[in-house]
């Protein structure tokens, strides 16, 4: 599976109750890194790991339940004397007391120079999960988003979390994605599983880094009949996230067709939601094979439902 952060983890989760834990793979992005406090900071893995463990913050959607922010309230005290220029107290970006520790482990153990491929696979275990979650690289990729107003060029999470993801965007670029690899595991998913899901995420920004990767689409090109993309949009909104303003400030149809004309070359069916069986058409206008079923995981058994019929596609 090709994975971003919420969709892809509640996908991940109602996977787990049709299909056995130990045969799913995970590729996940991790153009949404970064470094500040000087630790090193996984967004999508960590948010995928906490859903798994059935530990996530349900109401945001990302960091642990039952949390504490003492840390970040003593740095505020920091935060009014430090000098104009400099970022020692980035409080804009808050890390929760308990999610510190993933933080501060992961930080240490790439400092010891274990890869980020190895690093996740431990902490994934010490939250006791039989999922292989993988990094799409242990390289740096950065995702940076050009912001149209202001005319500069800001890391993904600037916009995301500091600008609240309320400003428009004029261009993505994905920083060292194409000197990055695909790491060995992450490759060998993509080739050996028996179905590949490209997950509700945001096509742009959780996927296409991922994308981004040389072999990537060539490798899922190779295999199409056999990926099924499900669309995160739904009725032209986005389930979770800016993905529908960012699709079209940049160019792109917000809807389920869209969505298509995005993933064909790689992805031979697409899963949309019976609000969007209007767009049938559209999406098979595109060579893509629209199958429409329930979509919005407002509750266990409709995930469940969607996971079934999303391998049955793949293995059609």
């Amino acid at each position: 599976m090709l994975c971003g952060g919420v969709g892809a983890a509640r996908f991940m989760r109602a996977l787990a109750g049709v299909h056995h834990a130990t045969d799913t793979t995970a590729v996940i992005n991790t153009g949404d890194d970064n470094s500040l406090y000087r630790l090193a900071i996984s967004p999508d893995i960590d948010t995928v790991t906490y859903t798994l463990a059935s530990a996530i913050d349900l109401d945001r959607g990302w960091g642990l339940s039952g949390e504490s922010w003492r840390a970040m309230d003593a740095l505020n005290r920091y935060a009014k004397v430090m000098p104009s220029g400099s970022a020692a107290a980035p409080t804009w970006f808050s890390l929760g007391d308990q999610d510190l520790a993933t933080h501060l482990y992961r930080t240490s153990r790439l400092a010891e120079g274990a890869s980020l491929t190895k690093v996740t696979a431990e902490i994934a275990a010490a939250w006791g999960l039989e999922q292989r979650l993988l990094p799409m690289s242990d390289e740096a990729v950065s995702t940076m988003v050009t912001l149209r107003d202001e005319g500069v060029e800001v890391p993904f999470q600037e916009y995301f979390v500091k600008c609240h993801h309320q400003v428009a965007v004029a261009g993505l670029r994905f920083q060292g994605a194409s000197e990055a690899q695909l790491t060995g595991p992450a490759r060998s998913a993509l080739i050996d599983s028996e179905v590949v899901v490209i997950a509700p995420s945001n096509p742009l920004v959780s996927i296409g880094p991922i994308r981004a990767l040389p072999e990537v689409d060539k490798l899922l090109g190779r295999r199409r009949d056999s990926v099924v993309a499900i669309s995160p949009i739904v009725g032209g909104v986005a389930l979770k996230g800016p993905a529908d303003r960012m699709m079209l400030e940049l160019g792109h149809e917000p809807s389920a067709a869209g969505v298509a004309r995005l993933y064909a070359s790689i992805a031979a069916t697409l899963v949309i939601d019976p609000v969007d069986e209007a767009l049938v058409p559209a999406i098979e206008a595109t060579g893509m094979r629209a199958i429409v079923t329930p979509s919005v995981m407002s509750d266990i058994e409709i995930g469940q439902q969607l996971a079934r019929r999303v391998l049955a596609a793949g293995r059609e």
